[in-house]
């Protein structure tokens, strides 16, 4: 199986170059046709939106009872449905004009949701998450747009390994926590070792945004096809979300500490 170039599962080493050559054979064809890095950014607008909205309904559900119940069918709803819409899209990308929107609802669902329930907790967290959220992504892609972060091979390799070693993590933990096992509550708890972790795990999702820039100009210099603007525009929702919610475990530890 060839290597990933972004640890991001939607945008695999061949995923445009695959999808130029099933839809033009290798013939040039009208430039109206394929992907643009504006209508990339155009469709990854329109994700956070739909996102936004449906967020923006559990969030107020949420503050006007207080009760996790009443939004508890809408975090599973968005949860194991935007799981299964992703892993949709990443096999028929052909699909993402349709499904991408359908996953950035879902995802608004469970994101709403989850800032409510720490914004009682902890009051201005989510502005402040936000806030952190956009501001990091605006300085990845300065510091990816002035060559002050190069995509060489070797930075490929160390962010897919630590991202993937993340994940394994988080599984683990997930697994045992199944038989009531609870292992490294220190990674999870306020202290410097959780907060320490927490810092590297925002890292690794920073640096992942860098990937997926870079990985959307090869889509666009190699001419894939106008659906893959919906599909780049998703694989990049994906790692906000994930920033996102690493960014809402670490405020919510430095408030506690």
């Amino acid at each position: 199986m060839a290597l990933f170039k972004t640890s991001n599962p939607a945008l695999g080493q061949n995923t445009f170059s695959d999808a130029a050559r099933s839809q033009y054979g290798g013939d040039l064809v009208d430039a109206s046709t394929r992907m643009t890095l504006s209508g990339t950014v155009n469709k990854t607008g329109i994700l956070l939106l739909c996102a936004i909205v449906t967020a923006a309904w559990t969030w107020n559900q949420f503050m006007q009872t207080h009760d996790v119940a009443s939004i508890a069918p809408e975090l599973m709803l968005g949860a194991l449905g935007g799981f299964i819409v992703a892993l949709v899209t990443i096999f028929k990308q052909t699909w993402a004009p349709v499904t991408a929107p359908i996953y950035a609802l879902l995802e608004g669902l469970v994101l709403g949701g989850l800032s409510a329930l720490f914004e009682m907790r902890y009051p201005g967290i989510a502005l402040e998450a936000v806030g952190l959220t956009f501001g990091t992504l605006f300085v990845m892609l300065f510091l990816y747009k002035s060559g002050v972060i190069k995509v060489t091979q070797k930075f490929r390799m160390g962010v897919v390994a630590a991202t993937f070693g993340i994940a394994i993590f988080y599984g683990l933990v997930w697994l045992l926590s199944m038989f009531h096992i609870t292992l490294f509550a220190s990674v999870f708890a306020s202290g410097a070792i959780g907060i320490g972790f927490s810092l590297f795990v925002v890292t690794i999702a920073a640096l992942n945004l860098v990937l997926d820039f870079d990985f959307v100009e090869q889509g666009v210099t190699v001419g894939a096809p106008k659906y893959m603007e919906w599909y780049a525009a998703f694989g990049i929702m994906v790692t906000l979300v994930w920033l996102y919610l690493e960014m809402l475990r670490l405020l919510a530890k430095m408030r506690r500490n």
